[in-house]
């Protein structure tokens, strides 16, 4: 039976459920930043979820989209002529595993995300797909940057989950994504927990990026239930819930249509 990482998701949203403020709005980029850290009070009892899941389970991953890094195409990259064989691994890399090591995983079938910065405290890797442009890949050898092949057109979720658990012993992912991604591991029954903080103001919006988005439910489908394992309320207005799913999704895809989701 085929094994994946637990996946926890942890998320800040508005009261009704927003997590940016337009759907080309960047958080990482101003104003949207400045304004989100002004929507949010000063909590008394700050909680690191990244730090409570390491504890807990482990956790060696975080999984982001590239659609939260990047707000419009980049520019163009060389083009690569070399023979692009499989997964890329780099031996300096991947012999230096162990705790505390931390990958920051990102999903990225297009090839947008451009690696600029290099941190000590963790190491990029991007979730390809075989369509990915030939370009961008010898981009990632060329830089070093780790990367998995999963799925033909897009990433496959599923089949990238076990491959960071079989290649590289991730046991736990913490999804810090947005709404997309988000709702592309909620089709697929991806998520094991959720810790969601809901801060006190209202944005509003048709088509603003909402805690789960993506694909809606079949008609006669049912939601993803949820069980209430804690929850919070700070003097400054925010509340932080944390849920387990009871869905039976640890073995494999919920079923044929929504399982196999791809981003």
């Amino acid at each position: 039976m085929p094994e994946r990482p637990r996946v926890v998701v942890s998320v800040e949203a508005s009261a009704d459920g927003k997590v940016a403020f337009a759907r080309d709005a960047l958080l990482m980029h101003q104003p949207s930043s400045d304004l989100w850290a002004a929507m949010k009070p000063q909590a008394s009892d700050p909680v690191d979820v990244l730090e409570v899941v390491r504890r807990q389970y482990g956790c060696n991953a975080i999984l982001e989209g590239s659609g939260s890094l990047v707000a419009e195409d980049p520019a163009e990259l060389p083009p690569h002529d070399g023979v692009l064989d499989g997964h890329f691994l780099p031996a300096e890399i991947t012999r230096q595993l162990s705790p505390p090591h931390m990958w920051f995983t990102v999903v990225d079938s297009r090839g947008r995300v451009r690696w600029t910065e290099k941190h000590a405290d963790w190491d990029p890797l991007v979730l390809v797909s075989r369509s990915t442009p030939a370009d961008y890949l010898g981009y990632l050898r060329r830089e070093r940057i780790c990367y998995l092949v999963a799925g033909d057109d897009r990433v496959d979720l599923w089949q990238a989950l076990e491959l960071m658990k079989s290649e590289l012993g991730i046991t736990c992912v913490l999804s810090t994504a947005g709404g997309g991604l988000n709702g592309v591991l909620l089709r697929a029954g991806l998520i094991d927990e959720l810790y969601l903080t809901v801060l006190p103001a209202l944005i509003g919006g048709l088509g603003t990026p909402s805690v789960m988005d993506g694909p809606p439910l079949a008609v006669g489908e049912a939601p993803t239930p949820l069980e209430l394992l804690s929850v919070h309320t700070d003097t400054s207005g925010s509340v932080r819930l944390h849920y387990r799913s009871t869905a039976d999704s640890r073995s494999g895809p919920r079923d044929v249509r929504s399982g196999r989701l791809r981003v």
